[in-house]
């Protein structure tokens, strides 16, 4: 970029030069012909002219240079003022920098394959984006001064809302032209899809599933213009809709874990049947639903044939919660390879469930009951498989023995019934704190604590 500027610059006092001189050369040919054609007279004194020879073209090699005090020597040494010197620096600079962290840092957005951004990137790109930015304002203030930034003029005004990021091997390695054309394209298309959004809202309607995939191919129209075949995929896989998609539905699944190479292909070989199931999704005519019918299954095809028979039978398993649920299990169970047999366990007990549930001979008390016997059952049966024990059962509480009551006849006492139970006349005090043992009565009813001495047969 800094040859551009320097260029501008250049041209500008050029043309500066050329107009000067232009003006000095009519303004003296003006004056002699004047002097020609008055009448003849008294000679007049010489007119001496003092002539200052000033060098208009210079090659640009002599100014410019890699080292940046020279520069700023030589850019001075041809009259460029101190304020476009610093705007130059500036701009170059800033250039260089933005460059280094295109081609250097590693960001979350070049990891498009990841559902989720991964932590340790995240870490490493803030640390090193620090790092750079410490480094341009301490260069700009070792060529400029500290209070280079209250004379950055060439940088303002700021851009009011932020772009994307173009950085990465490819999206980095752009020229200047092509991310300022991409920038375009995306405020564009975001003001497009602002603009349909806000009308449906101001009608009551709720947004057109064809309209906006028109608006999202009117964008990939202008994309193509502008990318060649390997950046547009870049792209796409950063920032296009069906991308995103992708990403949120390898979430989901959790277990299938795609590599950078199965999420490429996985992409390529859904993204154009997408499209154009997108644009029949409101259609409900016969052909368009046979249609559409029609590219979901090349689409699978596609897929199957992108990542291979096994790794497809994985990608399509897991789109059912019920597999989702089997994994889970057998991992949990550290025996990753019974999913499989659990998967059909849970699909048998939930056949079995559905049958109980509509089975209008059981009243829903019955129906509870078989579905808890069902749950246990299939809860042997996935721990079986997957090699885990199943929990003791519980044992039951120790229950306290049941209460003894004696009712008093006559000529028995606490003495008597101590003997006749085997327990003392104390342990009787205590288990009838409300009674009087020494005015005890025929029909009184004493209760008898566990016994704690062989009994007495009753007399």
């Amino acid at each position: 970029m800094r040859w551009r500027v320097v260029a501008l610059v250049s041209l500008g006092v050029n043309i500066a030069l050329a107009a000067g001189l232009l003006l000095a050369v009519r303004h003296s040919t003006g004056k002699g012909l004047s002097r020609t054609s008055a009448p003849s007279g008294p000679s007049l004194d010489p007119v001496r002219t003092n002539v200052v020879l000033r060098r208009q073209f210079f090659s640009w090699r002599e100014v410019e240079s890699d080292d940046y005090p020279t520069y700023i020597a030589n850019l001075r040494d041809i009259g460029c003022p101190d304020q476009t010197i610093r705007d130059i620096i500036i701009a170059d600079i800033n250039a260089l920098y933005s460059r280094r962290r295109a081609l250097e840092i590693v960001t979350p957005e070049q990891q498009w394959w990841r559902p989720d951004p991964d932590s340790n990137v995240v870490q490493v790109a803030s640390e090193k984006m620090r790092v750079l930015e410490d480094e341009r304002r301490a260069m700009l203030s070792r060529l400029l001064g500290t209070n280079w930034e209250a004379g950055d003029l060439a940088n303002l005004p700021r851009p009011s809302r932020p772009g994307i990021v173009l950085d990465g091997p490819v999206l980095g390695a752009l020229n200047a032209e092509t991310k300022q054309a991409l920038e375009d394209i995306s405020i564009r298309s975001q003001d497009r899809l602002q603009a349909y959004l806000e009308a449906q809202r101001r009608e009551g309607k709720n947004p057109d599933p064809e309209e906006l995939a028109r608006i999202r191919q009117q964008t990939r129209g202008e994309l193509q213009r502008v990318l060649a075949p390997p950046e547009l995929e870049e792209y796409l896989l950063r920032y296009s809709e069906n991308a995103a998609a992708l990403r949120l539905e390898m979430g989901q699944l959790k277990y299938f874990s795609a590599t950078p190479e199965e999420f490429r292909a996985i992409f390529r070989s859904s993204d154009l049947f997408n499209e154009q199931i997108q644009l029949l999704s409101n259609a409900t005519d016969s052909n368009s639903v046979a249609q559409r019918k029609s590219l979901e299954n090349q689409r699978d095809n596609a897929v199957k044939l992108a990542i291979g028979p096994a790794r497809y039978e994985e990608y399509r398993l897991l789109h059912d919660p019920l597999y989702r649920d089997a994994v889970a299990s057998a991992q949990q169970a550290g025996n990753p390879d019974s999913a499989k047999i659990i998967y059909e366990i849970n699909l048998a007990s939930a056949s079995e469930a559905e049958r109980i549930r509509a089975n209008p001979d059981l009243s829903e008390e019955q129906k509870a009951i078989e579905l808890k016997r069902l749950e246990l059952e299939q809860l042997t049966a996935n721990t079986a498989v997957s090699g885990v024990e199943l929990p003791p059962e519980p044992q039951p509480a120790p229950t306290a023995p049941p209460k003894k009551t004696y009712v008093l006849r006559q000529g028995d006492s606490a003495s008597v019934v101590s003997m006749i139970y085997g327990v003392p006349v104390s342990a009787l005090r205590a288990a009838n704190p409300n009674l009087d043992l020494a005015r005890l009565k025929p029909g009184d009813a004493i209760n008898i604590p566990p016994a704690q001495l062989p009994p007495t047969p009753p007399p």
